[in-house]
């Protein structure tokens, strides 16, 4: 049924539709997913000569099928598509103030919103209905599913009677959220000289990390320090394996993101890609941790050169919204010999000492290093006993206890990945005694 709305489409007039869908100006690309293009489709179906039932009736599964695969309905779609639209207005207005832009790009934009409002008013009922009427069979309606997501951002057009009314609070969205595919993820992979968003990100709840609050607490500050504008520090977390640093810094996200803060996981192997990778983020107005997981490097590896430009700078400077964290088991990030360290005898001994200073000097560069120590068996008792009530799980704190120090030694010993597995498999265990009993 199409929506009585004052700006609403005059009954099902299918040219009409198709003409309103070619008007676009700024946001066509709303209709250029397997959703856009299936109701694109649907149009066109229904715009032959000689209509074709089993064309329309195709087109229509199409439109069902990949609005399905959404797990959204019609409405939370569209809006999704129009928040996360990369054009010449959602890209201007992260810069320059809406009074600002040029008036015809505002104009434009005012137009766009008006169009995509009519067709959020649509629901498909008047379709289901035309099909009907040319004798084909009872079609069910547009998928509706609920919507489970409870982080998801409150829309900037909720609450606008006209969309044109909202391009302020759109402004201000994408200030924050930017565009495209800064709107649509949250966290990424640099992938063969581009950005790769991830939809289902590594959510780590920071709470969940025990044992190294000092840590935590000077992460968070710099984090904090970094999304206000403040100088931030590039930080090297060092330390034993399973201590948590990685899961530290995947933790961020959730307590951060809609405030503007992006992950970017940079392999090792691509860090001789850095300065392409910073040229990419400067104009961006959110803010960016590039995350290098396990950094270290061998004797003959150049990339980390790459790396100690971007944290030292150089005639280029380093954007301001833009940090390195790095995780290594490491101290000193580039393997030595001892065949590398000048003997007495060797003439060029000056020279030999400044390549092992070089090498040595990498991890200075940092502006700050988090030290994860070994956990001794409190800290692993606490870090057991701490998730295990998270878990929920109902057992005896003495038995948990015995339980917990058998399992250190018989497996990786006392670390937080250690604590984090034997609870998953305490879980496991006692669920399935309770499903089997």
């Amino acid at each position: 049924m199409i929506s009585d709305q004052p700006n609403a489409f005059p009954g099902p007039k299918w040219a009409f539709l198709e003409q309103q869908v070619a008007s676009l100006l700024l946001y066509s690309s709303v209709w250029e997913d397997e959703v856009g293009q299936a109701f694109v489709s649907v149009l066109n179906a229904l715009q032959q000569p000689k209509q074709d039932l089993c064309l329309i009736l195709w087109a229509y599964g199409q439109l069902f099928k990949t609005l399905s695969a959404t797990q959204q309905n019609w409405q939370h779609h569209l809006v999704q598509r129009v928040l996360e639209s990369d054009n010449p207005f959602t890209q201007q207005v992260q810069h320059s103030p809406l009074e600002e832009l040029p008036a015809e790009l505002v104009e434009a934009a005012r137009y766009d919103l008006t169009v995509l409002q009519q067709f959020w008013q649509w629901n498909g009922e008047d379709l289901v209905k035309a099909v009907a009427q040319m004798g084909g069979p009872a079609l069910p309606s547009l998928p509706t599913p609920p919507q489970t997501d409870e982080s998801q951002t409150v829309s900037p057009l909720e609450g606008y009677d006209h969309w044109a009314d909202a391009l302020p609070a759109l402004a201000q969205y994408h200030r924050q959220f930017g565009c495209g595919l800064m709107a649509q993820y949250r966290t990424f992979s640099w992938h063969e000289g581009q950005l790769q968003g991830h939809r289902y990100p590594d959510k780590i709840a920071m709470d969940e990390l025990v044992g190294y609050e000092d840590q935590r607490d000077q992460l968070l500050k710099n984090t904090e320090a970094l999304l206000r504008g403040y100088p931030a520090l590039n930080i090297l977390l060092y330390g034993s394996r399973g201590a948590g640093k990685s899961a530290m810094i995947k933790a961020l996200l959730p307590l951060y993101e809609n405030r503007g803060l992006r992950l970017i996981e940079v392999r090792k192997s691509a860090l001789i890609e850095l300065p392409q990778i910073l040229e990419r983020l400067q104009n961006c107005p959110q803010k960016f941790v590039i995350f290098v997981d396990d950094l270290s490097f061998e004797e003959d590896e150049e990339s980390y050169k790459a790396l100690k430009v971007v944290l030292e700078g150089n005639v280029a400077a380093k954007p301001n919204n833009v940090i390195v964290y790095a995780t290594s088991n490491r101290r000193h990030l580039i393997r030595e010999f001892f065949e590398d360290r000048p003997h007495p005898k060797d003439g060029d001994e000056i020279h030999a000492w400044d390549t092992v200073q070089e090498k040595l000097s990498l991890s200075d560069r940092f502006g700050l290093t988090l030290t994860f120590l070994p956990a001794n068996q409190d800290t692993y008792l606490k870090m057991v006993f701490h998730l295990a009530d998270r878990a929920h799980l109902s057992l005896a704190q003495a038995d948990l206890k015995f339980r917990a120090l058998q399992w250190a030694t018989r497996h990786n010993g006392r670390s937080g990945r250690t604590a984090r597995q034997f609870i998953d498999f305490l879980q496991a265990e006692l669920a399935l005694v309770a499903d089997l009993g």
